[in-house]
Order: structure tokens, then sequence, then C-alpha cells
């Protein structure tokens, strides 16, 4: 059973300059929200509802309401957000995420993986404990990584019987039809990260020999239509860029002795403005449905090398001081 729950609120007084300034250009403000804190924010109007954890749930109102009621005297950028998200006592979110994470080891030809962190290992143990499991979050959080070795590990141990990779065939505006090749050579190139990964787990010509007898498949999502899959660890990634009806689809594929995980980034979302992620609809849908897991991750947990953590804060700081030069200009103009 999942472990998410959902809070509708207000926030008054209903003003929509207010609002857009809250939501920040192409809701950038709020995606940081939900990024930081491991939620999902939708809103109509001046109606919002936070999806999450019982306590990053709280925690999201909390902060939606403090930067709300900052929007009356200023426009809001990324580096005040920021600010306020660290001043929210998102450290002690941290903490209870790490109550109770269980350990699940995995044996590949490279060594033991493990989760790293309380929402890693978190996933491992869900998709361990689950039929069909959602991990959202940024790229560099080890949602698909993870996955693929699950599922090495679940065909390692005779578990399953097929490994199926599945994406949607959408990137950057472009479709299959007008890349060049037969069908696996034009979708190769959008599995890249799936077959990096196998190929470090199992190495290069297992995965090939694999392939060859049709043990591992890769197949675009639309080509799931009408299939039943048993006895299969099945990995919808990018699945942010999936319609509603897709993730219908591909969700209703599940046969008996089958495990599912579903990855994405609400961040990352190529589909057309006006078509709705079938990766958002679903966490609003099955949120309560048994057997189905959600692990959300954040921006924290996102594994960098120490340089990249640097130049990341030396442009934060940057940001930060440009800032407040700008808001003094302001006040001394203003007197």
């Amino acid at each position: 059973m999942t472990d998410l729950t959902h809070h509708d609120f207000a926030l008054e007084p209903d003003d929509g300059e207010r609002l857009s300034n809250l939501a920040g250009p192409f809701d950038e403000n709020l995606r940081q929200v939900e990024l930081r804190l491991g939620i999902e924010i939708a809103n109509r109007g001046n109606v919002f509802r936070v999806t999450g954890s019982e306590h990053a749930v709280k925690l999201g109102e909390r902060v939606l309401r403090d930067l709300y009621a900052a929007t009356e005297h200023e426009v809001l950028s990324g580096a005040q957000v920021n600010l306020r998200l660290s001043e929210s006592g998102i450290d002690a979110l941290d903490a209870r995420a790490a109550e109770g994470a269980q350990d699940v080891a995995i044996k590949t030809k490279r060594g033991t993986i493990r989760g790293r962190g309380a929402n890693q290992q978190r996933y491992l143990h869900a998709i361990a404990t689950n039929d069909v499991n959602f991990g959202v979050g940024p790229a560099g959080t080890g949602k698909t990584y993870l996955a693929v070795a699950m599922a090495v590990d679940a065909l390692n141990d005779n578990r399953v019987q097929r490994l199926i990779l599945v994406r949607p065939a959408v990137e950057a505006g472009e479709k299959l039809g007008f890349l060049p090749g037969d069908l696996t050579q034009k979708v190769d190139p959008y599995l890249r990260p799936l077959y990096d990964a196998l190929y470090e787990m199992l190495g290069i010509e297992k995965v090939g020999k694999l392939i060859e007898r049709n043990v591992i498949e890769i197949a675009p999502l639309a080509y799931m239509r009408g299939r039943t899959l048993n006895d299969a660890f099945v990995i919808l990634d990018e699945a942010q860029n999936t319609t509603v009806e897709q993730m219908k689809m591909f969700l209703t594929r599940i046969g008996f002795g089958s495990v599912a995980v579903v990855t994405g980034d609400m961040t990352q979302n190529d589909l057309p403005r006006h078509v709705k992620s079938g990766l958002r609809d679903a966490i609003e849908v099955l949120r309560d449905v048994d057997g189905v897991s959600f692990t959300f991750f954040t921006a924290r947990d996102v594994v960098r090398h120490p340089l990249v953590q640097r130049i990341v804060r030396a442009y934060e700081q940057r940001e930060a001081t440009a800032e407040s030069l700008a808001s003094k200009a302001t006040r001394a103009d203003e007197g």
C-alpha cells in the first residue's frame, strides 16, 4: 500500500497576478518546490492540491503559503524560493525519510549495488515488494539505473523470464518516423541510458546474446498495445512523455508474475503544453491502489561529483548576490 496522501487548500486572496508570481515563469517556482520536497503540486486558480508523504505534504503547504504571502510585496525569483525552502525544515524531512529505510543488496557482474540514501533504499525495497512501482524525480537520482539493477537481479534468479525496456518516442519534438533506419535503430538512441546500465551489469556480449534470444526486448511504447506481459520485468522510462491514454494502456498490459517500474522526471516534459502527462495523471489516480508504490526523489538525492556540487553552489551564490544588489538598488531608487 502506498503511503501517499494529498491535501487541498486555497490561497487567499484569489489574485491572478500574485498566483502567477508564485508559480514563476513556466511554473518554475512550483517545480523547484516539488523537486526539493519530493511532492506533486497541482492547482486550479487559487485552489492547490499537494501529493506526497504526509510530512512532505504538510511542509509543502506551509512553504506555498509562506511564498504566497511574500508575493504581496516582492517578485519571487528562483534564488528566493531556494532560500525559503532551505529555511523550511527540509533537513528534518530527510531525517524522516531515512526512518525505516530497508537495505536491499543487488549482486551484479561489477559488484554489489545498494541504495545511496533513504530514498534509494526505499525505492529498492518498494520494487522488491510491489508489482507496479513509480520512481519520480530529477535526472541523476538513480531511478532508472536502480530499476535496471533490480530487473537484472530478477532475471538472474529466474524470477522473471524476460526483461522489456519501453520508452515513449517523444524527444524534443521529434517522432520515430523522421529518423533513418529500421525499428531497432530508431529506438536505440532513446534507450541509451538503459543499454549503458545493462552493459555495466551484464557485459556487452551477454546483453547482445540476450537481445538476440528475445530475453531482453527493446520496444517503443506504441508497440505494447494489445499485448499481455506475463513473467516479465518491464521498465517504462521517461514516462512524463506518455499521454493519459498511453499510461493506462501500458499499466493494463501487466500480467501474472510480472513487475513494472515506471520512471520519469516531470520537469522534462516534451509533450505539447495542452496535453496532460500520463505520469502526473497516474500519480493522482493510483495513489491509494494496493500493490502500487510511489517513490519521489528530490534534488537532494542527485549523486554529483564533488566539483559539480561546488560549481552549483557558486552559481547559486552569484544569483543570490545579484538578487540582493538588485533589491538594494530598487529601494534606493524608491527612496
